[in-house]
């Protein structure tokens, strides 16, 4: 039975899950239709209510955000608004502003009288709840700041620094300010890269780092579980809440990535005792008295609010089902659980129909990983009878600090030749022929979708990039802030290495030998790859007489959100698939 393109477009996201201070109510963000609210649920489950009134909340990403926090009384929320200002919002009451920078605000985090919070991803900034008084916490020194958080006594506040040329998952750092006086003390381990520092008990400070090759989850200087299991992902924006203690700090619940498979697991930090608690990939936890509440998703499980009831580990933890994003109608589909692949240290997950038919399809960054979430896209194509395989090239995040790192120099190469292996396994295991196979990505996954038609044209029949980077200089002059120095350590500093090496691993260079059909899709206002990156690798094919579909989205950006665009999109796709392999 084929997916209906309708149930893709339908439904809605959900983000932020967040436990009320008297733990009966769960805050989240909904968007649906172009228009977001944050939202209430009881946490015994029940209707739900609208509780923002004022100016929509600003967009998260994934498991993060950062866009509002609970008044210690519970009272109401402050909220960071997608016209870049600080909200409180009481229940049942009217919006009031409190701020008005007119810049970007964002991850708020209040103890009831003052708010930190972060704006344009540069500055640490309190107010005073009331009379409004703004003070500047950080001293400039570090290019990026996010997610601050206030200390439990409210003495302190605490926030991940880090500047370029260094990424946040290459050298990130926690800033400590002391509010008393302002003063401010920097701290990482050595060769490794710090996140969502929070102060707890003591002035303790617990931590995500990788000094041991691994995100684990740190209390001061000691793990809470040491092991080569990644417990959280790639820092691309604010509000990441993968790890949570217990409110007497004597268990810690944390999301564990098993190379792609989530799972939720709870750690008693006197022994280490681990209790498994739920299945699936899970972020934004929140925890009062013995409930925990986490946004919740697997391979055949659309995305969730969740609620886990902790009173008794001895016993397998009951779970309530709070809120649902994806619209009704997946649970008449019985979808696929990804097979693991592993391949000389090479990884993917395999979605099998086992029809002969294969899409492989390359994650973006490339600093980042799609795990076995609920990813309506794969099971749209797996119920046309493609096999789906989700490659993890090097560079892909999950696989500890060492397989992240081991594209740095390479991006273009390494990356390409890496997804060519497992296209060659593919073939190989009887899965599909060349014939059958097409590759697919979008941003970075674009520029390996483009490596691999011009480096390895006999594995694959075709193409599908969407807005993909094919010229790395020029992405260094033109793309957004956060991606300016992205190349410093995945090509090398120019000065270093030198233009030449750019434009070696850029498939712009190389665009001259692909030969087959490629569908290439892009939005006129991208401002992470901007639109010319495809219309100079299109000029480039077309020189040569290649065979080039050039899509245009007026006003999309990276990604594509207007239903009618992605519709359009979906149908050219298939056009072009069955085309290709009639």
């Amino acid at each position: 039975m084929h997916v209906p393109l309708e149930l893709l477009t339908a439904g809605r996201d959900l983000t932020e899950p967040k436990i009320s201070p008297d733990g009966q109510t769960v805050a989240f963000v909904q968007r649906w239709r172009g228009a977001a609210a944050i939202m209430t649920v009881p946490v015994q489950g029940g209707a739900e209510r609208v509780l923002s009134t004022g100016p929509d909340p600003a967009p998260g990403r994934g498991m993060g955000g950062g866009c509002f926090d609970w008044h210690p009384a519970g009272t109401g929320v402050v909220y960071a608004a997608k016209d870049g200002e600080l909200w409180w919002q009481p229940i049942g009451g009217r919006p009031e502003p409190i701020t008005e920078l007119e810049r970007e605000c964002r991850a708020p985090s209040t103890d009831g009288s003052v708010v930190v919070f972060v704006i344009d991803e540069a500055e640490v900034w309190e107010v005073q709840l009331g009379s409004g008084a703004l003070r500047r916490l950080d001293d400039g020194a570090d290019a990026f700041c996010f997610d601050p958080e206030l200390a439990l006594d409210s003495s302190a506040a605490v926030w991940q620094g880090w500047s370029p040329p260094a990424m946040p998952w290459d050298a990130a750092h926690t800033v400590t300010c002391v509010l008393a006086d302002g003063t401010l003390a920097r701290w990482r381990p050595e060769g490794a890269a710090v996140q969502q520092p929070r102060r707890i008990s003591d002035g303790r400070t617990a931590v995500v780092h990788d000094a041991s090759g691994w995100l684990n989850v740190y209390v001061d200087d000691k793990p809470v579980l040491a092991e080569a299991f990644e417990h959280a992902g790639p820092t691309w924006g604010m509000g990441q809440r993968s790890f949570v203690l217990s409110p007497d700090e004597k268990r810690v619940a944390l999301c564990r990535n098993e190379r792609g498979f989530g799972r939720l697991i709870v750690v008693e930090r006197s022994t280490g005792a681990v209790t498994n608690i739920g299945k699936g990939g899970h972020g934004q936890l929140s925890w009062h008295g013995t409930t925990v509440v986490a946004l919740r998703t697997g391979a055949v499980t659309p995305t969730q609010i969740v609620a886990y009831d902790l009173s008794d580990l001895d016993v397998k933890p009951p779970r309530t089902v709070l809120a649902v994003g994806p619209a009704d109608g997946w649970q008449q589909f019985e979808l696929p659980e990804p097979e693991m692949i592993d391949v000389d240290g090479l990884f993917a997950r395999r979605y099998a129909a086992g029809r002969g038919k294969l899409l492989v399809w390359v994650h973006g960054g490339p600093t980042d990983q799609w795990q076995a979430d609920f990813r309506p896209r794969i099971s749209y194509w797996w119920s046309r009878g493609w096999d789906v395989l989700i490659v993890d090239p090097r560079g892909t995040t999950g696989h500890g600090r060492q397989f992240q790192q081991a594209l740095n120099g390479g991006w273009g190469r390494f990356d390409v030749d890496d997804t060519a292996v497992l296209i060659a396994h593919a073939h190989a295991a009887g899965w599909a022929t060349p014939a059958t196979s097409v590759v697919m990505g979008g941003s970075s996954g674009g520029l390996t979708v483009l490596g691999v038609l011009a480096d390895h044209p006999d594995l694959v029949a075709g193409g599908v990039a969407s807005y993909p980077v094919s010229d790395l200089r020029a992405l260094t002059q033109v793309t957004h802030r956060f991606e300016a120095h992205y190349c410093d350590t995945l090509v090398g500093e120019p000065a270093v290495v030198g233009w030449e090496r750019y434009d070696e691993l850029s498939p712009l260079h190389r665009a001259g030998r692909i030969g087959a059909p490629l569908l290439l899709f892009h939005g006129s206002d991208d401002p992470v790859v901007p639109i010319s990156q495809s219309e100079t690798v299109v000029e480039a094919i077309r020189a040569v007489g290649g065979q080039v579909e050039f899509v245009v989205y007026d006003g999309e950006g990276h990604g594509f959100r207007d239903s009618v665009n992605v519709r359009d999109e979906y149908e050219r796709t298939e056009a072009f698939l069955t085309a290709l392999t009639r």
